[in-house]
């Protein structure tokens, strides 16, 4: 399949992935000190390709962490409202382990089809996948080649599992996606979406994974 280049990369470390907090909000916590280092990796890390534009959520935590790629192309960030967190409802700044459970146990259940399970007083899987469509679907009506959009842990775990072919569901759902992991995919939206390539790791290298034991949106979920 061709098409559009699509890299979506989740944002850098936060002080609540730190906590283990569900922070889902805007405007959003910034970034930690790793964070900033993960960031200002990423130019490096995607020196040999083109990049045409670089599309934001609204959360702050994309912005910081989209900035020193964009300074080094001279490109000025497009903010895409759906791109942001899949907001936790009820469960926002939670910090135990139950409750991430609920969390990725419910956007992994939209992935899979039962899109009428709701986040505990939030959306559920028909109104979160539907706009996140619509932000991929937004973005590719510009006509580039390639974009590079940050967005967040598990807004690009659910949506690409649900949406991207070659993706695998329970590796998805059983492996942790660091922060500025990568998830790479290639098409349109009327053919359809295919993997190109994942990496669970930092983009600019494993000396900038996390230390962290439970990163709420990134973490693994148990089975």
């Amino acid at each position: 399949m061709r098409g559009m280049r699509l890299l979506l990369i989740r944002h850098g470390q936060t002080p609540s992935n730190v906590q283990g907090v569900l922070d889902t909000a805007a405007p959003g916590p910034g970034l930690t000190v790793l964070g900033e280092q993960q960031a200002a990796a990423i130019p490096a890390a995607l020196a040999d390709r083109d990049v045409d534009a670089i599309a934001v959520s609204p959360l702050v935590r994309t912005s910081f962490t989209a900035a020193p790629l964009a300074t080094a192309r001279g490109l000025t960030p497009v903010i895409v409202d759906g791109l942001r967190e899949v907001e936790a409802g009820d469960l926002e700044m939670e910090s135990h382990h139950d409750a991430h459970q609920r969390y990725l146990g419910t956007v992994f259940a939209w992935a899979r089809g039962d899109v009428s399970l709701r986040m505990p007083g939030g959306p559920d899987g028909v109104e979160f996948l539907g706009r996140y469509d619509e932000a991929v679907a937004q973005i590719a009506s510009r006509g580039w080649e390639t974009v590079v959009a940050f967005s967040h842990g598990a807004a690009i775990r659910s949506w690409a599992s649900a949406r991207v072919a070659g993706v695998d569901v329970d590796e998805v759902e059983r492996t942790s996606l660091q922060n500025t992991g990568l998830v790479e995919i290639e098409g349109d939206p009327s053919r359809g979406w295919e993997l190109v390539t994942l990496s669970w790791a930092p983009v600019g290298g494993l000396q900038l994974a996390s230390r962290v034991a439970e990163d709420p949106t990134g973490e693994a979920i148990d089975r």
